[in-house]
């Protein structure tokens, strides 16, 4: 085999295999086609982008901020989170039309520098906005249906910082220096969780940090938005303490919260932990045995409902708690409750591993959270496709995997003067799928 800058040749049989990227107008980004269409219902990015003001002379723009901002988000949906890829993807033909150009005779998108630019030129107040659209979309896509329940779930997770970015810190517990984003997800009924909310925090806070506030700004909403719904919040021991159980109780809404294990909480539950050994040891299997009892620390204005999981197995006991004001569950049910919070994790793991929301590395901290905030987009796109896809094999694929299966798929692009030709593959095996979506997004042709 003999390389070269231009591409590669090996022999095969008595001829010889040429490759090289003289392709041409091509891009393995063809499933850009439909989250863009997705978007253009939504509006997402477009309501991202007025919430910036655009301060620049507009005798010399050649960009907007729509374009940039679309730019980005799709390029981070199409697995290029990082600035640095746009200095080629800047002329992708897929890329271009998802960001509203012409693919071929438009004008090339931004590169790395004027991007860089447009991140480090947000400010507070225009982040704090685009805070709110997320919350938007959620109340949107469920406003003209009938909702019972909402749940709100939040979690924090780290963020590792590998330079030396304002406000990263050390964090003792996850044991590297790094932010720590709060993520608020509300669930409607038996739908998806649903991120609302991604607040980036210095490395150095409580996992509660701003939690109150947070939830404040997002219970109103959902109030005003659906008053005849019933909210209940859910979070582990880090969202729990006096100020979110006050607030929660003040604002006339559920909760079912971890607690941290300490020697009075023990105490309380010696007798619910007693019964369980006696069940583990007549019956040498695993014990799950649920009790209450009334508890209040002393920071806490009254005493609240905690329900005990006393848990033998053969390693030992491990005793769980929760405290709740919702009455009518048994203990058991409550429980197992909380713990359906779970199914969180993996709206997380989809964000931070398979749309690299961690790729915080401007030293501005501005700029880091609007970063975030273009990784929770993309993220809210691909849920919108998810729906699309109910009742299909995909109704419950994750980010990884719809986007190897449907957004990337090699394509031709041709321009007419009346047509823009999308050319993908004969043999693409998915092609029932995707007409199932442009059927869905009322794209096919009859």
């Amino acid at each position: 085999m003999k390389s070269s800058d231009l591409g590669i040749e090996i022999p095969f049989g008595s001829k010889t295999i040429a490759a090289n990227f003289d392709g041409g107008n091509l891009s393995s980004d063809a499933g850009l086609l439909l989250l863009w269409e997705i978007d253009k219902k939504l509006g997402l990015t477009s309501r991202l982008a007025d919430c910036i003001r655009d301060g620049r002379d507009q005798s010399k723009v050649k960009l907007s901020i729509a374009e940039m901002l679309s730019q980005r988000v799709f390029g981070i949906a199409a697995d290029y989170e990082d600035c640095n890829d746009h200095d080629c993807l800047k002329s992708d033909p897929m890329l271009k039309l998802a960001a509203g150009r012409a693919p071929i005779s438009g004008d090339d998108l931004a590169s790395q520098p004027t991007l860089s630019r447009l991140e480090n030129s947000i400010s507070s107040t225009e982040l704090m906005r685009m805070e709110e659209v997320l919350l938007d979309m959620f109340i949107s896509s469920h406003r003209d249906k009938p909702v019972s329940r909402l749940l709100v779930d939040a979690d924090a997770t780290d963020d590792p910082a590998h330079g030396q970015q304002e406000f990263e810190f050390f964090h003792g517990y996850y044991d590297c220096h790094c932010f720590l984003p709060l993520l608020v997800y509300v669930t409607a009924d038996d739908c998806e969780q649903e991120l609302v909310a991604s607040v980036l925090r210095a490395g150095n806070v409580h996992a509660g940090h701003r939690l109150v506030s947070v939830l404040r700004r997002v219970v109103e909403r959902l109030k005003d938005a659906f008053p005849e719904a019933e909210i209940v919040f859910r979070g582990d021991a880090g969202m729990g303490g006096p100020a979110v159980y006050d607030f929660c109780e003040d604002a006339e809404i559920d909760y079912v919260i971890s607690l941290a294990k300490n020697s009075r909480l023990l105490e309380f539950g010696k007798d619910i932990l007693r019964d369980a050994n006696a069940i583990y040891e007549e019956t040498a299997e695993k014990v799950r045995h649920f009790g209450e009892f009334c508890y209040a620390a002393d920071s806490w204005r009254h005493a609240r409902r905690v329900v005990m999981k006393a848990e033998v197995v053969s390693k030992g006991e491990n005793p769980r708690f929760v405290v709740s004001n919702i009455v009518g569950m048994s203990a058991e049910g409550l429980y197992d409750f909380y713990c359906e919070r779970g199914d969180v994790e993996n709206r997380i793991k989809e964000l931070k591993d398979e749309l690299a929301s961690g790729r915080t590395s401007c030293h501005r901290f501005l700029a880091n959270q609007f970063r975030l905030i273009l990784h929770s987009a993309a993220f809210v796109l691909f849920q919108a496709l998810r729906k699309l896809l109910a009742g299909t094999e995909f109704a419950n694929a994750q980010v990884s995997t719809l986007r190897t299966r449907l957004l990337k798929v090699g394509v031709r692009v041709r321009e007419t003067t009346r047509r823009i030709w999308l050319m993908m593959p004969t043999s693409y095996p998915l092609k029932e799928i995707w007409m199932c979506v442009t059927s869905r997004l009322n794209l096919a042709r009859i």
